[in-house]
């Protein structure tokens, strides 16, 4: 027990010996490592989720025998996913295209299955728009907060940093306005300068990675949107196209 209170018992009395700006930039780290560390963990929640019920979705519409059906049967608003978000907005504007031409919608298929429209390359085209767009607006909520996380990676060491210089210029400032001084004299004031530098990485570090692979989960997120928007405009091309 006397074995692990001395490292936190150490830390304190290192705190304690930093001066002010030093003790304000160790509260502020502190502060930012609880934010990134709740941001991290609720990212890698957010993304879990959203690949969890993606992976739900295209297996339901795989086994469907036409591109629109979960769409038309009201079937594809079980779960929010991005592969949702983007198969509803293609399939709302094929329905509009549809209109503005003066056909409807729910002739796409017949019951068997077999096509009763032809979709033009107009129709596919608004499609595909559609559903390029929304891929690239849902890439962009997948990635919102990263900004931050990468600015709390990048700027926390340099903090600590000025903390550190900060506090040994202040030491070595008093050892010259008081004469010749001996090590111990200032060694608690450059150990509690030091300190801010040791925070800066621990809280760089973890954001650091956090961030890496944050970004390798969105981009395999944006990558499996942009397959299955095209997969969706293939399908709509085999079925409906004369």
């Amino acid at each position: 027990m006397d074995g692990c209170s001395l490292p936190v018992a150490g830390v304190g009395f290192v705190f304690s010996q930093s001066n002010a700006a030093g003790k304000a930039i160790v509260v502020l780290l502190f502060a930012g490592s609880i934010w990134a560390w709740s941001l991290m963990v609720t990212k890698f929640k957010e993304l879990a989720a959203a690949k969890r019920d993606s992976s739900s979705f295209l297996s339901a519409y795989r086994v469907e025998s036409h591109p629109v059906a979960l769409f038309q049967a009201g079937r594809s608003r079980s779960r929010p996913s991005p592969l949702l978000v983007v198969y509803e907005q293609a399939c709302s504007a094929l329905g509009a295209s549809l209109e503005a031409s003066s056909q409807n919608a729910d002739d796409l298929f017949a019951g068997g299955g077999s096509p009763r429209v032809r979709l033009s390359d107009r129709h596919i085209s608004s499609v595909k728009n559609a559903a390029e767009r929304t891929v690239a607006d849902q890439a962009l909520l997948l990635e919102n907060n990263m900004g931050l996380l990468a600015t709390a990676a990048s700027t926390a060491p340099f903090l600590g940093l000025l903390g550190t210089v900060w506090g040994v210029m202040e030491s070595f400032g008093s050892m010259a306005s008081s004469g010749p001084a001996l090590l111990s004299d200032v060694a608690p004031g450059i150990s509690g300068a030091l300190l801010t530098t040791v925070v800066g990485l621990l809280v760089a570090l973890p954001s650091s990675i956090g961030y890496n692979l944050l970004s390798d989960r969105i981009r395999s997120m944006t990558v499996l949107m942009d397959n299955f928007a095209q997969e969706l405009v293939g399908d709509l091309e085999r079925v409906h196209l004369p």
